[in-house]
């Protein structure tokens, strides 16, 4: 059977670069699924998780937030802002900055250009501890 290759990248370093049957991608738009031989595109992605889907019915999960996903037939390349083994998730220091930003925004107007920092701030916290909660 053919095989996607995977790659996470983030600014600071590549992640991982894995075979994969197939990913599960949290898209901007909703949840997608690439397997191999899937038509090329190109999406935002949303805060979520990314499940890959191995041999065996074995599964890795990352928490992805923010950044793109370039699909070709083979590939799946997911630039992100952050990236991280939903293991490795900090859960009461995620909770913690949802926290701080949902006071930060209760001190904001919608027309503060800091209002939509904090936004994507409670969106990235809460996708991290719902990621966590797999």
């Amino acid at each position: 059977m053919a095989k996607l290759t995977v790659e996470i990248v983030t600014p600071e370093k590549r992640i991982l670069s894995v075979q994969a049957d197939e990913a599960i991608v949290p898209g901007a738009k909703g949840l997608f699924g690439v397997r191999p031989g899937h038509t090329p595109f190109l999406s935002l992605m949303d805060a979520g998780t990314l499940t890959l889907k191995g041999e065996g019915g074995h599964t890795d999960t990352y928490f992805v937030a923010g950044g793109f996903v370039e699909v070709t037939n083979d590939k799946v390349l997911v630039l992100a802002d952050v990236a991280e083994p939903v293991s490795g998730i900090d859960v009461e220091g995620a909770r913690r900055r949802l926290g701080e930003s949902m006071e930060r925004l209760r001190g904001l107007s919608s027309d503060d250009a800091r209002f939509a920092v904090e936004q994507a701030a409670v969106r990235r916290e809460t996708a991290r501890i719902a990621a966590s909660a797999r």
